[in-house]
């Protein structure tokens, strides 16, 4: 098979690229660092051609153009899988037509092959073809091959600076399966800026890494509070760490490149770091590329819960917005207000604690100071209307902020209010016990803490 010729007869320009979409066209514009920049500022350049143009895209890490485009709707609207800060203020604007599409992410390829409008285009950037014929997506494979599977046309955006992420499956595609390349501009990869920690973020991460043991699998995500944890852990003295993530950040670059992670002791993809996506700083990127010790799948595999609890000793260690006293977490919204979406939080609430061995770890700093120097508590009461719910309170493990960590597994609702108190910030805790006892979940005999 000459795939250079088969390459040459495929190859097309991006304004020719962004022509293919039509009015009422739905789009599938990649997925975080592999986002099409390139196909992005030329559809944007055709926004008053065309009419009801759906994109869909997600954890974008730039302005995207398109996702700007059109302030009436008229045009066209973007749709995030799952927000990143950008898509926030997008969606939470009145000044864009931007919206979220509710969805667990572990669902999200069966979602795309026999729920979601069919994408009549998806394009993806992608690295430059090997000698095979292959291109490989495996910073972002996620839902990449079932959004290829079922589009009507899969246009690739080649950048010759995409890292080749290897050992895993669904993280490449062949020109024969491909309709249409074109070459980008060789921008820089898309990367997140690494999120600053300090002293808080310092204390509740001890009382995360005083509950792991050698030989733990972990999961983490990005942020603050995840970076001081990736920070203690590459300080300690734990050995044989796995890695099996949604999201590979550099968390687990510092971890492993301070020896910390073999995954020697994984009951299944043994020696292998395996996630769904990365995204992160181009040290990342360069410690990804060719690295036979990662293994790129998609997120149906990554996040299922069966897979999540067939690993010994796992422990899932998710950051959230908010906790209720009834023990409820959200990391999706404050009321009504938007912030990113469920992601793969409960499916690696529930694995966790279905691993033998195994643990779920909810951690956030248990108040914020806010522009006029209020101290507002991350532990509420009840949910603001409108807030989602990520996991009720039957789900819930163990809790930590920098006041402690707590097991809610077995606790009465009075329990619960008494140990959520104690993690609040001594400044919120008399106003959380007097909610508390007008709610009916505090027991005269409870501490006063």
């Amino acid at each position: 098979m000459d795939f250079k010729k088969m390459y040459e007869e495929k190859l097309i320009t991006v304004k020719e690229a962004a022509a293919m979409v039509k009015d009422g066209d739905w789009v599938e514009m990649g997925w975080c660092a592999l986002t099409p920049v390139d196909f992005d500022k030329a559809l944007a350049d055709r926004v008053n051609e065309l009419k009801d143009v759906k994109v869909r895209g997600g954890i974008l890490a730039y302005n995207s153009p398109t996702a700007s485009a059109d302030p009436t709707g008229e045009h066209i609207t973007y749709h995030s899988w799952h927000s990143s800060g950008i898509e926030r203020k997008l969606i939470n604007s009145k000044d864009h037509n931007a919206f979220f599409i509710p969805i667990k992410y572990s669902e999200l390829p069966r979602y795309i092959r026999e729920n979601a409008p069919k994408a009549a285009v998806s394009v993806f950037q992608v690295s430059p073809m090997d000698k095979h014929g292959n291109f490989n997506f495996g910073v972002s494979v996620s839902h990449a091959m079932a959004s290829f599977e079922t589009a009507d046309k899969v246009i690739l955006e080649i950048n010759e600076n995409v890292p080749r992420a290897l050992g895993g499956y669904d993280n490449f595609i062949n020109i024969k399966d491909v309709d249409y390349v074109y070459q980008s501009t060789n921008y820089p990869m898309l990367t997140l800026p690494k999120a600053s920690f300090g002293e808080e973020e310092l204390k509740a991460a001890s009382y995360v890494v005083d509950m792991l043991r050698d030989g733990d699998t972990i999961q983490i995500g990005i942020g603050g509070l995840p970076n001081a944890i990736g920070s203690e852990i590459a300080k300690s003295d734990l050995k044989d760490l796995g890695v099996h993530s949604e999201m590979y950040v550099d968390a687990f670059r510092e971890m492993a490149l301070a020896g910390r992670i073999t995954g020697r002791k994984k009951n299944i993809d043994v020696g292998r770091q395996t996630y769904a996506f990365a995204a992160g700083s181009q040290e990342l990127y360069d410690y990804i590329d060719d690295n036979e010790e990662l293994m790129a799948a998609p997120v149906d595999y990554v996040n299922d819960i069966d897979v999540i609890a067939s690993l010994d000793n796992f422990v899932s260690i998710n950051t959230v917005l908010q906790v209720d006293l009834w023990g409820q977490i959200s990391a999706e919204s404050i009321g009504t207000k938007h912030i990113s979406g469920a992601g793969g939080a409960l499916d690696f609430v529930l694995g966790a604690y279905r691993s033998k061995g195994g643990r779920s770890i909810i951690a956030l700093n248990s108040s914020r100071v806010d522009k006029d120097g209020k101290r507002i508590s991350n532990i509420v009461p009840t949910f603001a209307p409108g807030t989602q719910a990520t996991a009720v309170r039957s789900n819930t493990h163990y809790i930590a902020t920098e006041q402690g960590i707590v097991n809610f597994k077995g606790l009465t609702t009075w329990q619960a209010a008494e140990a959520l108190v104690s993690l609040a910030h001594p400044d919120n805790r008399d106003e959380l016990i007097k909610a508390a006892e007008e709610i009916g979940i505090w027991r005269n005999t409870n501490k006063r803490i």
